[in-house]
């Protein structure tokens, strides 16, 4: 008798420490507000898209040591050529435990300006940096972005997307003391 009475005490135990964790737990969801990141890879896809339906061919001017060459580029390329952009994912899924939002109007441009830094030490393999988002208020249409990136070889990679217009890509290469030089712009236009 005193066998059972004694498993009955500790059922009861148990069932009163799962109960009371699981209160904790929901009510820690509850008040942990996640931000909604910009969905910036699903933008870009989104724009290159777009220039395909428009069937007006990408014009691409690289500049090297201030010297100027162009080239069309082929539709079906496109992809190819944005990777550096598309990957990783930027939306909430993938980095909000990474990365802050903050957000601002900012009247001198008219734009409401999304900012995304690191609040953690990023890893290794993360080669996200940072990231600006510019919304256009009226509409609600992203107007630009800006992202940073780091290369495997230690550059610093920068894409400025103007919707609907161009992009534009600087390489940086970082140099031995802390400063950064222009190695080359990949600018593509493709309404022109």
């Amino acid at each position: 008798m005193r066998y059972y009475f004694f498993i009955v005490i500790a059922l009861f135990g148990i069932t009163c420490n799962n109960n009371s964790a699981e209160k904790v737990t929901v009510k820690e969801n509850i008040n942990e507000e996640k931000p909604n990141f910009l969905k910036v890879t699903s933008y870009i896809k989104g724009q290159i898209f777009e220039i395909n339906e428009k069937k007006q061919t990408p014009i691409k001017y690289t500049t090297v040591n201030d010297h100027m060459d162009s080239v069309f580029l082929k539709f079906e390329t496109l992809n190819d050529v944005f990777k550096e952009f598309i990957h990783p994912e930027i939306d909430s899924a993938n980095l909000v435990l990474l990365f802050t939002e903050e957000k601002f109007l900012d009247q001198t441009i008219n734009a409401i300006t999304f900012t995304y830094n690191p609040k953690v030490q990023l890893p290794d393999t993360m080669q996200l940096k940072h990231w600006d988002v510019y919304v256009e208020p009226e509409t609600g249409k992203i107007t630009r972005v800006y992202i940073v990136k780091k290369t495997r070889d230690n550059k610093t990679l920068q894409l400025t997307w103007q919707s609907g217009k161009w992009c534009k890509t600087t390489t940086l290469i970082n140099n031995a003391d802390g400063t950064l030089s222009v190695e080359k712009e990949e600018k593509i236009s493709w309404d022109y």
